[in-house]
């Protein structure tokens, strides 16, 4: 009898030995996972932070009849070349638009080149000693200011880097999204109604879930390449527009809506079906007026994740051509437009330096805005969400 007693306390102690082992293992890898996080959310913020600021020189522009043919003619000699180009590309289209500027003089805050930015940023450039002495001597006299980049969030994309910005992909996203849930949602409830509450059981129904949940975990440029031979190639949907885009990331994100709607449909007590059937209404009326109102938190969240998830895709619209170069603001779902990932994606393969805090920058809004939708999904889960 001992001897058995000293065996299963000796089995006892391994599965502690095991347990605590285990138990020490979970964490480190929790914490592990969280350091890489915070590594990631640390550089982000070191390489992005910089790309809300913009170098402003003040300098004295000379509207002469010399500048209506070339800007640069309004810009002393000294200070043109460390100037955005932009500025004096405009002058002219100025002075045509105001007749009243010629042969008046003004000193304005102006961009400054992106070198010069990220000169005084403190990062590597290709500046001349000649400049650098000419942006020193500024700085000194306080014509050099590093002011908030508000053109980061109201201009569109541009090949210098002073004048890039994430309007044209911010629009460019919203008439995505809106695309994407117009056809997602409905289709994807209603789908979601027929299988949990009207579909009978048989191989046919079983079949369609098991394809459902496996569409749910395939890669997904696979609906980028679906997209392109239906969409484009067959129905001749526009290329490199928010409606082939926002069409494309509904069939990725359609798997997710049915999945969460039939899960929140599954958490409605029978009870309450029972009760409906018990007062003479019809399974349509039990599932439009008991079922469906209580199942719609649920239902909602996973829309939710679902459109936060369709946000941050990048590799469908790569190949639907979404990673154009657009300036402007889009202005209809059939013209040519991009999204946040797909610029941060453009700008991360161009050669200039400022293009690295441009990248990081928009990493870093596009992040906000994914967490604030999941952090929302969450808080309308749990402020509506009922307890049986």
């Amino acid at each position: 009898m001992s001897d058995s007693f000293d065996q299963i306390s000796q089995q006892l102690k391994s599965r502690h030995r095991k347990s605590s082992r285990l138990k020490y293992f979970s964490m480190g890898a929790l914490a592990l996972a969280a350091a890489f996080l915070l590594v990631f959310f640390a550089d982000m913020l070191i390489k992005g932070l910089p790309a809300f600021q913009q170098a402003m020189i003040n300098v004295e522009i000379n509207y002469t009849e010399d500048a209506a043919k070339s800007g640069r003619a309004a810009v002393d000699r000294d200070f043109s070349s460390v100037i955005s180009r932009s500025v004096v590309r405009t002058i002219p289209l100025e002075m045509r638009n105001d007749p009243s500027l010629l042969g008046t003089t003004q000193q304005r805050w102006v961009l400054a080149s992106g070198e010069v930015d990220q000169y005084l940023k403190g990062n590597r450039v290709r500046l001349d000693d000649e400049e650098k002495e000419i942006i020193d001597h500024l700085v000194e006299s306080g014509k050099v200011e590093m002011q908030f980049n508000a053109g980061f969030f109201s201009r569109g994309d541009s090949k210098m880097p002073e004048l890039a910005g994430i309007m044209s992909a911010v629009v460019g996203t919203v008439m995505t999204m809106i695309v994407t849930l117009a056809i997602a949602f409905p289709i994807g409830v209603m789908t979601a109604i027929y299988l949990e509450e009207f579909a009978p059981d048989n191989r046919l129904t079983q079949l369609i879930e098991i394809n459902i949940n496996n569409l749910a975990a395939i890669p997904s440029i696979l609906f980028g390449l679906l997209g392109l031979a239906i969409f484009i190639n067959f129905f001749g949907v526009p290329r490199s527009t928010p409606l082939v885009g926002g069409m494309t990331l509904a069939l990725m994100t359609l798997p997710v809506i049915i999945i969460s709607t039939r899960t929140a449909l599954r958490s409605v007590p029978e009870s309450i079906r029972h009760a409906a059937f018990g007062v003479g209404c019809s399974r349509w009326q039990v599932v439009k007026d008991h079922v469906l109102p209580l199942a719609m938190p649920g239902i909602m969240t996973g829309s939710i994740i679902g459109l936060a998830q369709a946000m941050g895709e990048t590799a469908p619209l790569i190949i639907v051509g979404m990673v154009a170069f657009i300036p402007d603001v889009t202005a209809s779902f059939t013209d040519a437009a991009t999204v946040m990932p797909a610029q941060v994606f453009t700008w991360s393969g161009e050669p200039d330096r400022a293009f690295v805090e441009k990248t990081a920058g928009g990493i870093l809004v596009l992040l906000a805005v994914l967490i604030s939708l999941n952090a929302s999904a969450v808080l309308l889960r749990k402020k509506f969400e009922r307890r049986w």
